[in-house]
């Protein structure tokens, strides 16, 4: 077997392959190659290897005088980062299940998170639960990142070794079994990576590459390094453990974390790059693949063609829509939410039509102009993902706290009937829809105990600067604030739950059904709406959306006759002939032909 690795900061590696070293050599490939040691050794699925990085000073000893650290590539760390890397035998995990080829267009993605999604917190416990995702009729499963980061539990987003599995979910092979159950469902499979920073502990790139530079800042040190001297090779590093996933795993779309943060400043970027393979992946293999960008800036250009000069990733999430919702359900205002939170119907009116809030215009909260316009004319709908609640949305929280710990399940239904029936493509985040009880709460397992006191003295310092009392925030560090966030399977068949999980169902089931909610023209979104009462109704094609967020009934003028009521909230009379419907408190109603 070869054994390679990039370490063009030293001038002598040696391979430590079951208690063996093997001195290894510059690759005698040649140009586009410096920096690469290679050297072959017998070995074989699960044998435990690293890599000694040394001087010529050190001898005749191959192993030098360092540690011996674990493979920037390697597949698995079974005995978490600072352990050494075990050998993948990665044709005995392939999942064999087909892919199903359900285009973007036509998604329904469910964000999860595997340590939380079920009591025992692993791929395996969480397949289980996958007749759950049938029935509710979603089509994609998207998992919050999965490589591996220090301690047991934890979000994933301070990961450290992008090519590898967390061992504690079930490692590799607990993801190939996973994807593969997935597939045989009828579900495809996203999965959230990580490219603009690694966590700070257990991170040992630094020791075999310029895989970070000081050029610029970030809010975690140094940037990753796209664009300084030996960017190359990092770009590639991120780009093949990318492609890994959807090639070896066959994952079928990757979400990527806050590309805003990216620093990359040369002229054809690390997106663009990524996303040009990928589409060249996809049509290698006949699969669908996608991009999914995490992406601030409000800028259309995120998802726009390369040939129309974007960057041509497949979709982002839209956080002005979810902005613009949560305002219009919950009257909030701090921070970000100040934006929003004077006219927020009008705010969301706006998000339905043209996506984005904030396309140049004034942001108080971040003290200027922000945004691009989109041209509704060339973007379709599709390009853009919408939701009620992501794990930010709800973690960031001081408390954790869900829409359902303070809305009625009214509320609830409405938000899920904006969200499921609008133009974007739809995201729910794990027990959303059956308005789970359970928090989703800010939790670390730092091994390093200084590391985990300034996390959890820099979310109370965080919060307290809006009011919060130290002891109120939980501890990120407590085993208990893990255990509050998991999901409770009871809840599920139990009132209010069930019927507002019946409600999800029957949104899916519509979108899945009726073409006109699948309509990618952001142009043909008509709305209406009326601040004071807090009633907003929109047209998709022949169907009628109507939601009234207030407590007291409404009536509403259709503008045309013959609709029916296809599915409400409330029981309800059709409407009248002379095309108006009387709609209660805190509800929803879909008409149709």
């Amino acid at each position: 077997m070869q054994f390679e690795v990039w370490a063009p900061l030293t001038d002598r590696v040696a391979l430590r392959l079951n208690g063996a070293a093997y001195e290894m050599a510059p690759d005698p490939a040649g140009p586009g190659r410096e920096g690469w040691w290679t050297v072959e050794a017998p070995a074989a699925d699960g044998d435990r290897y690293g890599f000694v990085l040394g001087t010529r000073s050190d001898g005749d000893d191959p192993d030098g005088a360092g540690p011996v650290r674990p493979d920037p590539r390697g597949r698995r760390l079974p005995d978490g980062p600072d352990g050494l890397s075990a050998v993948v035998d990665l044709d005995a995990l392939r999942p064999t299940a087909e892919p199903p080829r359900v285009p973007l267009q036509d998604a329904v993605l469910y964000e999860l998170h595997i340590g939380t999604f079920t009591p025992e917190g692993t791929f395996d416990a969480a397949a289980a639960r996958l007749p759950h995702l049938t029935a509710l009729g979603v089509t994609h499963v998207e998992l919050m990142p999965v490589c591996p980061f220090p301690g047991r539990h934890g979000w994933g987003y301070d990961g450290i070794a992008p090519w590898a599995v967390h061992e504690p979910y079930g490692g590799p092979a607990g993801l190939a079994r996973f994807v593969d159950a997935a597939h045989t469902a009828g579900l495809g499979v996203v999965l959230d990576v990580v490219h603009n920073h690694l966590g700070p502990s257990g991170n040992h790139l630094p020791a075999f590459g310029p895989y970070f530079t000081d050029a610029h800042h970030t809010p975690w040190g140094a940037a990753v390094n796209l664009d300084a001297p030996g960017s190359d090779e990092v770009r590639a590093y991120f780009q093949d453990s990318a492609l890994a996933w959807l090639r070896d795993y066959r994952i079928d779309g990757l979400r990527l974390d806050a590309v805003h943060a990216l620093a990359d400043g040369r002229a054809l970027t690390f997106l663009e790059e990524l996303a040009a393979a990928v589409d060249e992946l996809a049509a290698e293999t006949g699969r669908p693949l996608f991009l999914i960008a995490e992406s601030d800036r409000c800028d259309p250009r995120t998802t726009t063609a390369r040939a129309a000069g974007g960057l041509g990733l497949h979709a982002q999430w839209n956080d002005d829509f979810h902005h613009a919702l949560h305002c219009a359900l919950t009257g909030e205002s701090q921070a970000y939410y100040a934006d929003f939170a004077e006219a927020p119907l009008a705010a969301l009116t706006k998000t339905l039509t043209r996506a984005f809030f904030h396309d140049g215009t004034w942001s108080s909260f971040r003290g200027r102009s922000h945004g691009r316009p989109v041209d509704r004319r060339r973007t379709p709908a599709h390009r853009f993902v919408g939701y009620t609640q992501t794990h930010d949305q709800i973690g960031n929280r001081a408390l954790g706290d869900r829409l359902s710990a303070s809305l009625s399940p009214g509320l609830l239904a409405c938000a899920a009937t904006v969200a499921l029936t609008g133009p974007f493509v739809p995201m729910l985040f794990m027990g959303e829809e059956w308005g789970a009880g359970t928090p989703w709460q800010y939790f670390t397992d730092h091994p390093d105990p200084e590391l985990a006191e300034a996390v959890r003295t820099g979310r109370r310092n965080e919060f307290a600067a809006h009011g919060w009392k130290a002891q109120e925030i939980p501890d990120p560090q407590d085993p208990a604030t893990r255990d509050r966030s998991r999901l409770d399977w009871e809840e599920p068949g139990r009132e209010p739950h069930a019927r507002l999980l019946a409600w999800y169902r029957t949104l899916v089931a519509l979108r899945r059904t009726h073409p006109d909610l699948r309509d990618p023209d952001l142009a043909a979104v008509r709305v209406a709406f009326d601040e004071a009462r807090r009633w907003l109704t929109f047209r998709r094609g022949d169907l009628r959306v109507v939601v009234n967020l207030s407590a007291e009934p409404a009536t509403i003028a259709l503008g045309r006759n013959g609709v029916r009521v296809l599915t409400s909230w409330e029981p309800l009379e059709h409407p009248g002939p002379d095309g108006r419907i009387h709609v209660p408190g805190e509800s929803a109603v879909i008409l149709g032909p």
